[in-house]
């Protein structure tokens, strides 16, 4: 079981996540990607990865912009379960 994570830890967290977001109880960043199929195939492997990791982000396509949205549902906010899936989110990104 994940444990909630602090203010002081998330703030500490967001300083090795470049371009993620505190919004309310969740972290959540924006990408683009070249083309519409480009976004799609990024969700995909990110897909993979999540159920690998048994954490799910919500997940928003809009043409080639895709929103990653975090939180641990079952805690009520952010835990490093959500900092650690963003870090993966990224690496894939970097490709």
């Amino acid at each position: 079981m994940a444990t909630k994570l602090t203010d002081p830890e998330i703030a500490a967290a967001l300083t090795d996540l470049n371009g993620w977001s505190k919004v309310d109880a969740t972290l959540t960043k924006t990408f683009e990607r070249p083309t519409f199929p480009d976004a799609i195939e990024f969700v995909r492997v990110v897909a993979v990865e999540a159920e690998s990791a048994n954490h799910h982000p919500d997940i928003d396509i809009r043409w080639r912009k895709v929103t990653f949205t975090l939180s641990t549902h079952s805690e009520g906010g952010l835990t490093e379960l959500d900092v650690a899936l963003a870090r993966a989110i990224d690496r894939i990104a970097e490709g």
